[in-house]
């Protein structure tokens, strides 16, 4: 029979990491009590239910993380995601000066995933562009995938949907820490199955990395290239298969010479390579409840996320005669 295993996977920020290990049980981020939680209002969607300081806020909050449990599901898989059979809770701390981080739970059973849990903080801007879709990736991974991720892959993929801001503050940071001493070497790092001590350096190791891959092909190829590692356990192969690099320690060699050229844009040919069909991606990507549900329980599609000019999001999409133009980059 196979082992029941509850996964934690977070987004970290503000500086402030805490990292438990324990049998079976990965935590990563952390958990802010305040008294606003106590009066917090609730909000509730097809597929999430927000507890957050006003109702306005929950239902914000709610809908746009419907909003990227839809889009960002297609990004990455090719198709949206089927209903879950119970819906994920979502706790949310707000406050302007609050450190941005967040946590997600869920458990692994015999090729199911459930029993979701989210808790996210920081300021409103931060949650709805930054905390919110990353914490929304890693339910997005864990429905499609089935098992854990390596944690450079799956922390590193969910930092490159977050704002323009926070992956430059992980760029400057990646920086810091190979020139200090703390970068992983990719050997590790590949297999690494829980977090390090020393966690940050995996967030914008695993981030930069994920970049460039994605930007060398897009992020269908990026998922098929991790469901291939899972498969086989050889990451090498993997990498030679979908990247063209022949093994882990070259992609190592490939990727700081990147990194020194100042991460240079890829070739536009590449750069321009468009992802298979989505009809080859929707097999793998199961649900727990049938696809039809009825009427009165079905999604209610709701407005794309507001933001301002100076923080749009990257996966915020504008209207232009009802027709979504496309995503902001």
């Amino acid at each position: 029979m196979e082992a029941m295993a509850r996964m934690v996977n977070g987004r970290i920020g503000g500086g402030r990491v805490r990292v438990f290990a324990t049998w079976l049980t990965i935590v990563s981020g952390w958990l802010v009590t305040t008294e606003s939680a106590v009066h917090a209002a609730g909000h509730r969607t097809a597929n999430f239910i927000v507890e957050a300081p006003t109702e306005a806020l929950a239902r914000k909050i709610g809908d746009a993380a419907e909003q990227y449990r839809h889009t960002l599901a297609v990004e990455w898989t090719g198709s949206p995601l089927p209903r879950w059979s119970r819906p994920c809770p979502i706790t949310a701390q707000v406050a302007p000066n609050l450190g941005a981080g967040g946590a997600t739970s869920f458990v692994f059973d015999r090729g199911e995933v459930f029993n979701w849990t989210m808790t996210i903080q920081g300021s409103e801007e931060r949650i709805l562009d930054s905390v919110l879709p990353h914490e929304i990736t890693h339910t997005i991974f864990a429905s499609h995938f089935r098992q854990p991720l390596p944690r450079w892959a799956d922390e590193g993929a969910c930092t490159t949907v977050e704002h323009p801001v926070e992956r430059a503050r992980q760029h400057r940071m990646l920086l810091e820490f190979l020139t200090t001493g703390r970068g992983i070497a990719f050997p590790e790092m590949f297999a690494m199955k829980e977090y390090p001590a020393d966690v940050l350096p995996l967030y914008s190791q695993g981030y930069s990395l994920a970049r460039y891959l994605i930007e060398r092909g897009g992020r269908h190829k990026y998922v098929s290239f991790v469901a291939e590692g899972l498969a086989t356990e050889n990451w090498s192969g993997a990498l030679a298969k979908h990247y063209g690099v022949t093994s882990v320690a070259q992609m190592q060699h490939v990727w700081l010479d990147w990194v020194k050229q100042g991460c240079p844009a890829p070739p536009a040919s590449l750069a321009a390579a468009t992802p298979p069909p989505a009809a080859a991606w929707s097999a793998t990507t199961r649900g727990q409840s049938p696809d039809s549900v009825p009427a009165s329980q079905a999604p209610v599609a709701t407005a794309p996320v507001t933001t301002s000019a100076a923080r749009t999001s990257i996966y915020a999409q504008a209207r232009q005669g009802g027709q979504p133009a496309a995503a902001v980059r």
